[in-house]
């Protein structure tokens, strides 16, 4: 870094240490309200347990509450592994040698892809409650409280008060609502659990064994599916049970062709617990558990234990930006002031905890990973399948989980990617003769499908989807420090993507050094010689770049691990001669290509060449060209109407981060929250898609403190209207949780506190001090500070 003087601080008399919390202890109670209920799926509020979900429209009339599971898929584990063979990669590589990219590009996806695929997640389905009433509604309010996980909806009619209470929790494996009344009268209402049809084919049936219960019971199917570009019905899939059951405390309940009726009930609590095939032949058993295991808990202790379970994780982390003295409007009146125009930091900070809330609800230990949409889908054939898109999207949506404290909420997508490495060790050695590693390719779903699927090579035919995830295995040790997770998970990831590598990087006879083809940028295309779009390439940045850093990620774990043996020294040997990721064109900006191709799309949302800046790591102030070209390369995007997308400009929020540039990281910021965010805060691509809900939450993260140099920068990128805050409960690589204190803009207290003993340099305004830490004993700067300020 320029500017920096390394100066080992004299801890005494400068710092005082403690080994307990805080002075004072910040309680985040972010809430999202609204004054009416839902209209449409997407003003919904969401609640989820890591594999249960719903959402909430809060009506008083007819309510709607719709249903999730994680694992609801068509089709079986019995896919397919491999296409193609090693003789028609051969050919493909002799075409792009021979200039003839046109033709690699249809045989790329004619030999190896199996096209389009529709082979989506789907809902649950719904539970509807039909009131009987027609009351004068009064002083509605609809609301979600983060920190409690808790979605409520509160009126009043004719002096009478009315509560709906909906939480999912992790702890009983169970959906609840709970309705009540102050009306003597109490509630009439009908329960009624339903699931949409596919393409005319029922799906569920409904069945009350009881008069206080319903069983719906189905099989997923999707007869509209496509495989290979062409129908391909799918009849049959994970099978599922969903039980609900009814608890009043006064009135009468009967059963009538699969609905419950309920009349002068003052008090109704609904469990809702539902289990499949995917984790378990056992299914209807486990609802049966289920819910006998509630009978011995009173709706209070049920809540109780699911606040105490949430809020152990989510309050891990506390932001305050200012701006409390707009809590007093609805929060869609909120995103329309900023819409607007106008600035709301605590608006921002909100969005940046409900990706926190967003990520506890959606991954658990235990559990699927978050798909494109978490776990909240209303359809039967979702948009994108509502699936596991590995070139940035799965990515992005776990980008938050080291920094903000949620590294738990990370195994299951290590799960689901240890399953992906042992099916892609098959097609590697299929497909491409690779006969040691493996190969994941830009999309996946749950039954952990390893092969390419696109019927266009420019979005599709890119082998790269592994050595992108295998980064977040390193990541989860560098936040984690669990050696056990390093040598038993990561590092036989990391080993097996660097060993498909090593096979896979050809020598190029002039240079001598390594180069990747067919190669493809994710999503873009390139003006080829003819003048005419092509996709494949004889290199691109984006995939030297991750060879790069999977080479590195494994040579780092292996140092950790005390492993050098023959497989470690090939890494060294290539990672030594491997074609550059970063180069810089005649305009300064990042090369997209190993040339400097004219592109159809000057404005692309995918800005894959600046890999090496964010989520990597190479692109650093301290390499001022590379540093500049990254800049140089934003800029060309937007003046071309780039990162239009809610993801992208996620994304640019972190670019932006690491490139130190307050203003424009704000104006993404604002500009997220104006154009890609929806009445509940979802992110809109449009439609909803959950990553750039999880981008942003990182993005704030960034811009506040980031590790990724091997130093700690504070406040590296503060917006500059955000001239008063503070945020507890970062946490840095090597495992330091970090609190900041700012005022006017400025650095007022610091906070650290390691989990090992080490040394550490901090950086502010480019200042720098090493700061010893030992082990459980948190240090505070306060009046030193002005010696790095």
């Amino acid at each position: 870094m320029k500017n920096i003087i390394p100066v080992f601080l004299c801890l005494m008399g400068a710092l005082f240490f403690s080994s307990c919390s805080q002075d004072q202890q910040h309680k985040d109670t972010t809430n999202l309200w609204y004054k009416q209920p839902a209209q449409k799926w997407k003003e919904a509020l969401p609640v989820g347990n890591g594999r249960l979900g719903a959402m909430v429209f809060g009506d008083p009339k007819s309510e709607r509450i719709q249903l999730n599971e994680d694992s609801l898929w068509p089709d079986g584990p019995s896919v397919p592994s491999a296409k193609g063979t090693p003789e028609d990669l051969l050919e493909i590589r002799k075409l792009i040698k021979a200039g003839e990219v046109h033709k690699a590009d249809k045989m790329i996806v004619d030999k190896f892809s199996y096209g389009r695929v529709l082979r989506s997640h789907q809902t649950m389905g719904d539970l509807y409650i039909d009131f009987e009433n027609d009351l004068k509604i009064e002083n509605y309010s609809r609301k979600l409280s983060l920190d409690e996980a808790l979605a409520t909806v509160n009126y009043s009619s004719e002096g009478h008060e009315y509560t709906e209470k909906v939480f999912a929790s992790a702890v009983d494996d169970v959906l609840v609502v709970q309705l009540s009344t102050t009306a003597e009268e109490g509630l009439n209402f009908q329960l009624k659990l339903d699931r949409p049809e596919d393409t005319g084919h029922p799906t569920v049936t409904v069945s009350a064994p009881s008069k206080d219960e319903l069983i719906m019971n189905g099989e997923i199917t999707q007869y509209g599916g496509v495989l290979n570009s062409q129908p391909n019905p799918i009849d049959h899939g994970v099978k599922f049970e969903t039980r609900l059951k009814v608890k009043t405390s006064s009135g009468t309940t009967t059963a009538n062709n699969g609905t419950l009726s309920l009349e002068g009930v003052k008090e109704a609590t609904i469990f809702i617990v539902c289990n499949t095939s995917f984790y378990g032949d056992d299914y209807a058993a486990k609802n049966q558990k289920s819910l006998k295991h509630l009978e011995g808990k009173s709706f209070e202790n049920i809540l109780a234990d699911h606040k105490a379970d949430f809020d152990q994780y989510f309050s891990r982390v506390n932001l305050d930006l200012g701006d409390q003295e707009l809590d007093s409007l609805p929060t869609d009146q909120r995103l329309q002031r900023v819409k607007d125009g106008n600035k709301d930091a605590n608006l921002a900070a909100t969005l940046f905890q409900y990706g926190r809330y967003l990520l506890i609800s959606s991954s658990r230990p235990g559990t699927n990973p978050a798909n494109l949409q978490g776990i909240w889908n209303k359809d039967i054939q979702a948009p994108w399948n509502a699936d596991y898109h590995l070139n940035i999207n799965l990515q992005m949506n776990y980008w938050p989980a080291g920094p903000t404290q949620l590294s738990e909420m990370h195994l299951p997508l290590f799960d689901l990617v240890d399953r992906l490495i042992e099916r892609g060790k098959v097609t590697a050695k299929e497909q491409y003769g690779i006969n040691r590693g493996s190969v994941i390719h830009h999309a996946t779903d749950l039954w952990a499908a390893p092969w390419m699927r696109a019927n266009q090579a420019y979005w599709g035919a890119w082998i790269h989807g592994g050595g992108w995830i295998s980064q977040h295995y390193w990541e989860h040790y560098q936040f984690t420090q669990d050696k056990e997770f390093l040598a038993q998970r990561a590092y036989p990831a990391l080993k097996s993507f660097a060993e498909f590598y090593l096979d896979w990087l050809q020598k190029n006879e002039k240079s001598g050094l390594y180069i990747s083809y067919p190669e493809t940028s994710p999503e873009n295309s390139y003006m080829a010689a003819d003048g005419k779009s092509a996709a494949v390439s004889y290199g691109a940045a984006m995939g030297h770049q991750i060879i790069k850093e999977v080479f590195e990620n494994t040579l780092s774990a292996a140092k950790v691990l005390a492993i050098e043996d023959s497989f470690t020294q090939e890494v060294q040997e290539k990672l030594g001669k491997l074609y550059p990721g970063v180069s810089i064109g005649e305009d300064g900006r990042i090369l997209e290509w190993n040339e400097a191709y004219e592109e159809p799309e000057k404005g692309h949302r995918h800005m894959s060449h600046l890999y090496a800046l964010h989520p990597g790591h190479t692109i650093t102030e301290a390499i001022p060209e590379a540093f500049e070209g990254a800049q140089k390369t934003i800029d060309y995007r937007l003046q071309h109407g780039g990162a239009g997308t809610g993801w992208s400009r996620a994304w640019m929020i972190n670019f932006n981060a690491r490139l130190l540039d307050e203003a424009s990281a704000e104006d993404n910021l604002y500009k997220l929250l104006q154009i890609s965010t929806g009445p509940n805060l979802f992110n809109e691509h449009p439609p909803f898609q959950i990553d750039g809900n999880f981008g942003f939450t990182a993005g704030i993260a960034e811009l506040l403190m980031q590790s990724h140099e091997g130093f700690i920068r504070i406040l590296p990128t503060l917006p500059n209207s955000w001239k008063n805050g503070h945020i507890e409960g970062l946490v840095a690589r090597g495992n330091i949780v970090v609190d900041i204190f700012w005022k006017d803009g400025k650095l007022t207290k610091l906070g650290l506190l390691s989990n090992s003993d080490q040394v550490k340099e901090i950086v502010y305004n480019k200042n720098s001090r090493i700061i010893s830490l030992t082990k459980g004993k948190k240090i505070w700067l306060d009046k030193a500070l002005q010696e790095i300020n």
